[in-house]
């Protein structure tokens, strides 16, 4: 099982992409939990007990020198475009309980339209690895776009989710990663509605993004926030929005099953 999720800023796609994470682990499931979000939450999130010594792989400037022959930062030079990366996993990733394992991408310095630079392409090479080669389950909290993912490795993902909250500049959002994601041949994009404080919030969504695949609804809990605020797991959300995050974590199962 391979899920991406993404989503604009603060609409709790971190707080999904945990929960997934923690939910397969206790169901015995081999976790990868991947944060490709510049802005890293997911060991917050995670409640992973190591948070302040966690250094991005984009920041592991010696690493990246070992795997790709260039420095950090180096654009237009000569490096490897096929590092190795099948061993990293087993090296970088750190346990975060219940068979979860982290690992941090970080961000990647860039002007003009893009990079070409050497942990540009280590972590690209990364990502395809984790997704098409690893037997685990991996889980990734992707920003609002997909930055990391390629053409080949995007055939490779069992979902595709976008996180949304009742707001227009949600929606608007949501149809910006669609077009991201066709161009790199995925044609079916899932949305999860956050935040729902009523029927009517759940119409705004629908209503504006009927032609897209929906998971379900979050409601709108203030231990959510709490957790957010606090760095920790939610594991104190109400009984309703257990139950809409249980039944995502079974929509994604069957997913999987039909994807196999």
């Amino acid at each position: 099982m391979k899920i991406a999720v993404s989503g604009k800023g603060g609409v709790g796609k971190t707080t999904l992409a945990a929960f997934i994470s923690r939910w397969l682990g206790r169901r015995g499931f081999s976790v990868l939990a991947i944060d490709a979000d510049p802005d890293s939450n997911l060991a917050n999130a995670l409640g992973c007990p190591q948070v302040d010594s966690i250094t991005p792989i984009a920041e592991m400037k010696d690493l990246i020198y070992e795997r790709t022959e260039a420095m950090p930062g180096s654009f237009g030079g000569l490096f490897k475009m096929n590092p190795k990366v099948d061993d990293l996993p087993d090296k970088i990733a750190i346990p975060c309980g219940d068979n979860v394992r982290l690992m941090v991408m970080g961000g990647v310095k860039k002007g003009g339209m893009g990079c070409v630079c050497p942990e540009s392409v280590l972590l690209k090479n990364l990502v395809h690895h984790l997704v098409i080669r690893r037997g685990e389950a991996v889980i990734m909290d992707m920003e609002a776009g997909i930055e990391h993912l390629g053409r080949g490795t995007a055939r490779g993902v069992t979902a595709f989710i976008v996180v949304v909250e009742p707001g227009k500049r949600s929606i608007e959002t949501a149809y910006r990663i669609r077009e991201l994601a066709k161009d790199m041949g995925l044609e079916k994009i899932f949305i999860v509605g956050n935040k729902i404080r009523s029927e009517r919030d759940k119409g705004f969504i629908s209503e504006r993004l009927v032609d897209f695949l929906f998971l379900g609804f979050i409601p709108y809990d203030e231990a959510l926030i709490e957790a957010d605020i606090r760095g920790a797991f939610p594991d104190n959300v109400s009984s309703e929005t257990m139950t809409a995050f249980e039944a995502i974590g079974e929509s994604l199962l069957r997913l999987n099953q039909e994807k196999e």
